[in-house]
């Protein structure tokens, strides 16, 4: 039997979790103590507001976590060097930042030496896979709670449930439910849930307020951006730049479609401007400066990165053995990568880099070369496609 009744509450300041805060503490008996890491959605203002809302819930105590640099160094510099795009398209906005929170969550209750770990998600989603499965793995000892999911709750049971504790807070439902972070924000409403409809103009939170097109100099060092326009900063503040720029122009925007953990079909809305300028023109850079075969190793490899991280599997030591081959990868990917902005897209004008592939004085492709003469060519060829002149020749119908 646990000698302890206290709770670490993951406390994002929304409807689900404050259920769980009042619930757990005064129907229960546990001493809730709230944690909100913000992993880029949050402003200061934000969090003073999720706090002072904590406090009406009755928690222990409240703890906000700062976790933008660790979400950059553990997940979102590899999804820069691996160019992911969950199924050609989402760069795993929201699902990413959910592995750090989870494991910020893990390491404030064992500080606190916490018998137990909550958090709101309901038996539907993803979020349930990513955050019980850093639970178990990395605090086995500690139990997981989880009332929205274990009750089956409705919004309105949760809503009326919180008045009747005299927590009388505006739960009005927004039309659209907004997930801001570092590296992208979700957008989700009753048209995601067709397969027919977009979202509409109003629906994404950055609206089109520039129409001047706009080049942007992006700087790669060893395939980290290190500067934008010349000016250097921390990545994550780089990255902020990129998206205050980009996003004036309403770019990134779009519609993902894929393969839920739980066996579903999900739909949802995004807009991720930093992310998809930061990944094409990397990749840009990379296909100058890479060999053909580390670029098709790293497209394979990549796509296996994003989908575990996707499915929660952050912890499986795979995801270090592809790390470290994403980092190797990186180490001629520097220099200048041009990018002109537009409103609702973007274009790469090109690139610039002492490790250009195409600045070999080899020859030009389709113009001439200077490592050869026309019998080499004609041999090469000959010997090349020498297997597959011996099966059809022999498996001649």
């Amino acid at each position: 039997m646990k000698k302890n009744k206290k709770l670490v509450l993951a406390y994002s300041g929304g409807l689900d979790t404050s259920y769980c805060a009042v619930s757990l503490s005064r129907e229960h008996g546990y001493e809730v103590h709230a944690v909100c890491v913000n992993t880029g959605g949050f402003s200061t203002d934000e969090i003073k507001t999720i706090e002072s809302n904590a406090i009406k819930m009755g928690v222990a105590s409240f703890t906000a976590i700062d976790a933008v640099e660790t979400f950059y160094q553990k997940v979102v510099k590899y999804l820069i060097y691996g160019n992911v795009l969950k199924n050609n398209t989402y760069p795993l906005s929201v699902s990413a930042e959910r592995i750090v929170q989870a494991v910020e969550i893990v390491t404030h209750a064992k500080k606190i030496d916490a018998a137990y770990i909550a958090h709101g998600s309901t038996g539907a989603g993803n979020d349930q896979v990513r955050f019980d499965m850093i639970f178990q793995t990395l605090a086995p000892a500690i139990e997981i709670i989880t009332p929205i999911r274990d009750q089956s709750l409705s919004r309105k049971q949760e809503i009326d449930y919180l008045k009747a504790q005299g927590i009388d807070l505006s739960w009005e439902k927004a039309q659209y439910s907004i997930n801001k972070g570092l590296w992208g924000t979700s957008v989700g409403g009753s048209e995601t849930l067709t397969s027919r409809h977009p979202l509409p103009e109003e629906a994404y939170p950055s609206q089109l307020n520039q129409t001047q097109p706009k080049e942007l100099q992006l700087s790669f060092q060893h395939g980290e951006l290190a500067a934008v326009n010349g000016q250097t900063g921390t990545a994550v503040a780089l990255i902020q730049m990129v998206q205050n720029e980009a996003s004036a122009y309403a770019i990134g925007r779009d519609i993902h479609v894929g393969d839920t953990i739980v066996g579903l079909k999900g739909r949802v809305g995004f807009e991720a401007a930093a992310a998809l300028v930061i990944i094409k023109a990397h990749h840009l850079l990379e296909k100058h400066v890479l060999s053909k075969w580390q670029l098709q190793h790293k497209d394979y490899l990549a796509n296996f990165y994003g989908m575990h991280l996707h499915e929660g599997q952050y912890l499986d030591p795979v995801m270090r053995d592809m790390e470290a081959f994403l980092q190797s990868s990186q180490r001629q990917v520097s220099g200048e990568v041009f990018v002109r902005l537009k409103p609702y897209h973007f274009s790469l004008e090109g690139v610039e880099s002492n490790q250009d592939l195409m600045n070999a004085e080899f020859g030009t492709y389709g113009e001439e070369n200077t490592a050869w003469n026309a019998q080499e060519a004609r041999g090469f060829i000959k010997i090349l496609g020498n297997s597959n002149k011996v099966y059809h020749q022999i498996n001649a119908s």
